[in-house]
């Protein structure tokens, strides 16, 4: 899960490239990169940490250029050193093409193996955001061998036969050399993609693609609309704009945005394939007070919390509906990282009590429904429940937005291995007794995608739901698949903590 940023301008962009990263740092902060186009060159900057500390003026000196792309990278656990898969990732031919990539492809190795054997190419690193960009360079190098020069129709050619080789989830923005900026989306439209654009002083259009509505707004474009699954836009440097759905035959686009967006990753001022992120939120909070209502006596409750942030509007619906006190029971310190995107367990566990102060007053003798958008892991939770108690509380509950977190997420979320999922072979119950909770109570599924299109405007049908049901949309995922990345994660973080041990020793 990542953030990507575009943008072609009538003035030098990397001040709003910055200033629209920060606005996407919750999607990602392992590592941030820039590049920059200035005539015939590219100008490109990226380093591990967050936005604010990858750019220093000095950095933001070297960027020169009206047009730009920007990454936020999310942490794939398993690297022993990120830097190398920092993005936006650059080829020199043809023309020169710099990319930056959300999502995750689901048969990276078939893709390499074919570049390496056919198509002659070389992939450093292990991401598959550069095999992405390969594919992408050696089809358009093909598309130009019987043209003169790059147009609009020749590079959405080249998108046709990607989408052809390619599975899985990628929402791309890049741009090539002397021509322009482009981007372009799954054939499932699995991760968001979004157009803006601002008109400048003289009156001429400037435009700026988005992985969430809010990094448009933020830095004053105006939302246009989402692109298409299957789509790809072009936006010249000289400002022509042009679009194509690029679907090979026999193959089909098809909206199936990913429900965990919804739940978590997105931020709540953020609008998404035509729904609202926040009141979404505060329909998941409807359904789940529909759930507790069958599940258990609310005369039992003395108090709702959410766990903040993520969760705060479906817990404020929700003890709404309830008629039940909503309180702030947790203070949270806003400079300690999102903790589901943390790698590590000990990571993860450590930065709760960094992250969540509670006030005693507020759980002292009472009996506490704790509301929390997710349970992955059960670690975050677990260090919850524990603060409840530990400030007083007599009875602790908790509830969870989302159904229980069963199967890997493949399409770009970091939770690759059954074993790491708490639900994934445990009854709510066990898990209660796994986190000390005295009651846990997950949303039904339909429950969540029924929320979810009470405020779409209408054209969300399906949802790439993967993680909660196992039903993965692209076809390619068998039990093998799963078998085989989870044995690649296992064998990637035994590397790591080989080396970590290695380090200590040589100190």
């Amino acid at each position: 899960m990542c953030g990507v940023i575009g943008v072609v301008a009538t003035s030098p962009v990397n001040q709003l490239i910055y200033d629209a990263l920060l606005l996407l740092q919750h999607r990602g902060q392992d590592a941030a990169g820039m590049a920059t186009a200035n005539g015939k060159r590219f100008f490109m900057h990226k380093n591990k940490g967050m936005v604010r500390e990858v750019f220093r003026t000095r950095n933001m000196r070297d960027l020169l250029g009206n047009a730009g792309i920007g990454h936020v990278r999310y942490p794939t656990a398993g690297n022993v050193d990120s830097l190398e898969e920092a993005q936006p990732f650059y080829v020199n031919a043809p023309y020169g093409i710099v990319l930056a990539h959300n999502g995750n492809l689901t048969n990276t190795d078939d893709v390499r193996d074919i570049l390496f054997r056919l198509d002659k190419r070389h992939i450093n690193t292990g991401s598959d955001s550069e095999a992405l960009l390969n594919v992408l360079a050696h089809e358009l190098d093909h598309a130009i061998k019987n043209t003169d020069d790059l147009t609009p129709d020749v590079f959405f050619d080249a998108m046709t036969q990607v989408n052809k080789r390619v599975k899985g989830a990628y929402a791309c923005v890049g741009m090539i050399a002397r021509r322009g900026l482009f981007g372009f989306r799954d054939l499932n439209g699995i991760r968001p993609l979004v157009l803006g654009e601002k008109t400048d002083e003289s009156g001429a259009k400037q435009y700026m693609l988005a992985s969430e509505s809010v990094a448009l707004e933020g830095v004053g474009f105006k939302t246009v609309r989402d692109i298409a699954p299957g789509e790809a836009i072009w936006i010249g440097f000289d400002g022509q704009i042009k679009s194509r759905i690029c679907v090979p035959d026999g193959m089909q686009a098809r909206l199936i945005p990913c429900l965990f967006e919804y739940v978590y990753f997105a931020r709540p001022d953020s609008t998404m394939d035509g729904t609202s992120v926040y009141t979404a939120r505060l329909a998941m909070g409807e359904t789940l007070a529909d759930k507790i209502l069958s599940e258990m006596d609310i005369a039992d409750i003395d108090v709702v919390m959410p766990i903040p942030d993520t969760s705060r509007p479906c817990a404020m619906q929700l003890a709404m509906k309830l008629g039940l006190p909503y309180r702030e029971g947790f203070i949270k310190n806003r400079y300690v990282g999102r903790t589901f995107i943390m790698p590590g367990q000990e990571t993860r566990k450590k930065s709760v009590r960094q992250k969540l102060t509670p006030m005693p007053s507020e759980f002292k003798g009472k009996n506490v429904l704790l509301v929390d958008d997710s349970i992955v892991r059960g670690t975050t939770s677990q260090e919850i429940v524990a603060l409840a108690r530990e400030s007083g509380a007599n009875k602790v509950y908790f509830a969870s937005a989302a159904p229980a977190v069963k199967y890997p997420n493949v399409y770009g979320i970091d939770m690759p291995t059954r074993t790491e999922l708490i639900a994934h072979d445990k009854t709510p119950d066990q898990v209660g007794q796994m986190i000390t909770a005295d009651k846990v109570i997950y949303q039904d599924l339909e429950a969540l995608e029924n929320a979810v299109r009470s405020v779409n405007e209408g054209h969300l049908r399906q949802f790439d739901a993967s993680c909660f049901n196992g039903q993965y949309i692209t076809g390619d995922i068998d039990l093998a698949y799963l078998d085989a990345l989870e044995c690649g994660k296992n064998e990637a973080k035994a590397a790591a903590d080989l080396l970590k041990v290695g380090g200590d020793d040589e100190q």
